[in-house]
């Protein structure tokens, strides 16, 4: 009986996240959804007319110092899983974010205790290099939107789309195919999914790419209900 209720479980889960995914499809194709914003950007090469790059500014200038490096060094891929690795490290961990949040801790405990984290977490050289540098110039609390700006100009350099998704809980490999295949299908260009957890949102989904973003959360339709409310009052 366990193992039964557990496959029925399974499979209702699954059902739920093909009906978001579908939902997801319908977005992008009519832009018919509520939370739908924007237009979809192509991000084809690194740098525009002018030498101008496609992220700006602070952390997006961190990240293009670290992706000129790392292109330097042959080293794209590796900086790319470094710096994955960490901000999973900040997911897990309310401390580690508090410490690179909070502007309470100097310069020197936030470079120590960084140290410590990167050294246990076997994060080395280039990448290590730079948030150390991070963090000594007191821009730590930026990190998050720095890793996502390389992700950004790496998918660019490769000609792929990124998309950023935060989801109530981990999704699973086979979830992740989904929805990358799914915003694939939609775009027509090879897609890098950005993934966090955001317990806040309950359950379902924000997938935002570019300017516009699709909320099929549970938090998000339950502020869509209190703001149809409030109009109906």
């Amino acid at each position: 009986m366990l193992e039964g209720g557990g496959f029925a479980k399974r499979r209702a889960g699954a059902r739920r996240f093909r009906i978001e995914i579908l939902n997801f499809l319908k977005g992008l194709h009519g832009g018919s959804h509520p939370r739908c914003r924007g237009s979809w950007g192509h991000q084809r090469a690194l740098h525009v007319a002018g030498g101008q790059s496609i992220v700006t500014g602070m952390a997006g200038r961190y990240a293009n110092a670290l992706f000129e490096l790392a292109l330097e060094a042959k080293a794209l891929d590796g900086v790319m899983s470094e710096l994955d690795a960490f901000a999973g490290l900040l997911d897990e961990s309310a401390d580690l974010r508090r410490l690179v949040g909070s502007p309470v801790f100097s310069a020197g405990e936030q470079g120590r205790a960084l140290a410590a984290v990167l050294e246990r977490a076997e994060i080395t050289g280039l990448t290590a290099n730079f948030l150390g540098l991070v963090a000594r110039n007191r821009r730590l609390f930026a990190v998050g939107e720095m890793i996502d700006a390389y992700r950004t100009i790496l998918a660019a350099h490769r000609g792929e789309t990124t998309a950023e998704v935060a989801s109530a809980e981990a999704l699973d490999d086979d979830e992740m195919k989904a929805l990358k295949a799914a915003i694939k299908q939609a775009m027509g260009t090879d897609v890098v999914i950005a993934a966090k957890v955001d317990e806040s949102l309950i359950g379902g989904l924000i997938v935002k790419v570019g300017s516009r973003q699709i909320d099929t959360s549970l938090r998000g339709k339950l502020n869509n209900l209190r703001i149809a409310l409030k109009e109906v009052g």
